[in-house]
């Protein structure tokens, strides 16, 4: 494979900072409501804060990439004296749970950085600075990805069967074209 510069765009939290305000939460499902900034529905957020109450301690955790399948390990983490599972911390919209999922569909969600934007809402709006956003170039491996396209036809396929998503992009394709048939 052939090495190439690749821009890394990365959003570091400082646990320490975070007060749990979930202006994060906010924003992001506001940016990402259709059309923009006409909603605020948190399940539609690419951040999520996990809490532990008891502590006073909040983590936001943002979308990774999907994963097809459920990860094989189930890994316990003991941070500040209290044990949390794997899950907990994990940024992957994946089948056996419904964390990163939009909340109509079940499509996978990942953050996209707030796209055009010079850097993501959530950093922005963070105002106890718990986010902070970082950009740098690193040589890597090129590899080849599956697209958000694909991701989400995958996923489709996955919940209603390859033959039912031909049957509705058919009947989607002729609505277009102007002769429906139903």
């Amino acid at each position: 494979m052939n090495k190439v510069k690749k821009k890394v765009k990365v959003i570091k939290i400082d646990v320490d900072k975070c007060n749990g305000c979930r202006a994060c939460e906010v924003i992001c499902s506001s940016f990402h409501a259709t059309p923009k900034y006409s909603s605020s529905n948190p399940a539609r957020s690419r951040i999520r804060l996990i809490r532990d109450p008891l502590k006073d301690i909040y983590l936001p955790v943002y979308a990774g990439e999907h994963a097809a399948a459920e990860c094989m390990g189930r890994d316990k983490y003991v941070v500040n004296g209290k044990e949390y599972d794997e899950c907990a911390f994990c940024r992957a919209s994946c089948p056996s749970r419904d964390v990163f999922k939009e909340p109509d569909s079940g499509l996978p969600l990942k953050c996209d950085m707030c796209e055009d934007e010079k850097e993501p809402l959530c950093v922005q709006w963070c105002l106890a600075e718990a986010l902070t956003y970082e950009e740098r170039e690193e040589e890597a491996e090129e590899e080849v990805q599956l697209g958000d396209m694909e991701i989400g036809l995958k996923s489709l396929v996955d919940k209603y069967g390859l033959q039912q998503l031909v049957d509705t992009v058919a009947r989607l394709a002729n609505k277009e074209r102007g002769h429906t048939s139903d």
